[in-house]
């Protein structure tokens, strides 16, 4: 019985009858980058940028050659979305672009279908955080009456920028009143994913014992409006200046290489669903185990020499689309003429 079983079902059908592959254009020559999903893995995808065309070909293969396939139209869709994790079933689009690539009717064989979605728009990079998701996605669909057939195919967008050397060099003076002043300073408040913080500390007057001190690197992401908003706090580098005691005048230097660490750019309000910021924390721990710091956020870019032989002359075209889109097109620009250079 238990053959006459699927024997009846394949009969019925309600198998998927048909498999659906997308394939893009440039496949063997598209950069990949290393993505982290939501259960901490990380998986390889290709590597677009804003202004970037998408194009590729949907293969729909027939299971049973002999058999036609009824279908309602076939489409592929880009998407571009914002998934917030308390809000599970609700997706915020932001792009959202369509292909048809064939009416309603049957397929007699196993067809392969064009696609071209031109300088598409992709405003935000791809982040997988604690309690947001922001994904960019194909998505190729056969409709039918009783069950769509479909497949997804994400990619990773990376946002490029160039910064303008006017990047000032962050000074502060903390203390408290009568034991302790110190006075620190870092070369930039902006820095690249591959930058070096450097930077120097210098005390002034030291009447405590302090024992250990550090600088941290602090992520924070915040999502969600108003009443319910959520902040996710998360030490990336721990960086050790000092154990022991300073003597008054001292004066430690500081090199922090951002290389080794898993860091995106900052993204302030994106889609007005979240942020993710960056901050240096300074701590100091004194004898008595008290802990005095004090925090200065930093902004984190991506630069844009890394594309310079991925990046296509159609990238080009497409930022002359965002005129008004600073970031995009100087980044692009930036690109081109170092790769000229």
């Amino acid at each position: 019985s238990h053959l006459h079983k699927i024997t009846s079902m394949s009969f019925f059908s309600f198998g998927q009858s048909a498999e659906i592959d997308v394939v893009l254009t440039d496949a063997e020559t598209r950069k990949k980058a290393e993505h982290k999903t939501e259960d901490g893995k990380k998986d390889k995808y290709f590597l677009f940028y804003d202004g970037e065309t998408v194009a590729g070909k949907v293969n729909v293969t027939l299971k049973n050659p002999g058999k036609r396939l009824e279908h309602q139209g076939i489409k592929i869709e880009f998407v571009g979305q914002i998934e917030l994790y308390y809000d599970r079933g609700n997706h915020h689009e932001f792009v959202s672009l369509v292909k048809d690539l064939a009416r309603p009717g049957e397929l007699t064989q196993s067809q392969t279908f064009d696609f071209e979605f031109t300088h598409v728009e992709k405003p935000y990079e791809s982040y997988t955080g604690q309690n947001v998701k922001l994904r960019y996605f194909l998505r190729a669909t056969v409709s039918r009456r009783l069950n769509d057939i479909s497949k997804e195919m994400d990619i990773v967008v990376h946002t490029l920028s160039t910064y303008p050397e006017l990047n000032s060099s962050i000074k502060m003076e903390v203390g408290i009143e009568d034991c302790l002043h110190i006075e620190f300073e870092y070369n930039k408040s902006k820095y690249h994913l591959k930058d070096v913080i450097v930077g120097k500390i210098y005390f002034l007057l030291v009447r405590i014992k302090i024992k250990h001190m550090e600088i941290d690197i602090i992520k924070r992401e915040t999502t969600g409006t108003g009443p319910s908003v959520y902040h996710e706090n998360d030490t990336i580098a721990k960086y050790e200046i000092m154990d022991g005691a300073p003597v008054r005048g001292e004066s430690i230097p500081i090199r922090l290489f951002l290389a080794g660490y898993e860091m995106t750019p900052t993204m302030r309000d994106i889609n007005k669903k979240f942020s993710v910021r960056y901050y240096l924390n300074l701590v100091l721990i004194d004898e008595e185990e008290r802990r005095y710091f004090k925090q200065q956020e930093i902004t984190l870019w991506r630069k844009g020499d890394v594309v310079r032989k991925s990046m296509s002359s159609q990238a080009t075209i497409g930022a002359q689309r965002f005129e008004g889109s600073v970031s995009s097109e100087s980044a692009l620009e930036k690109a081109a003429r170092e790769d000229s250079a």
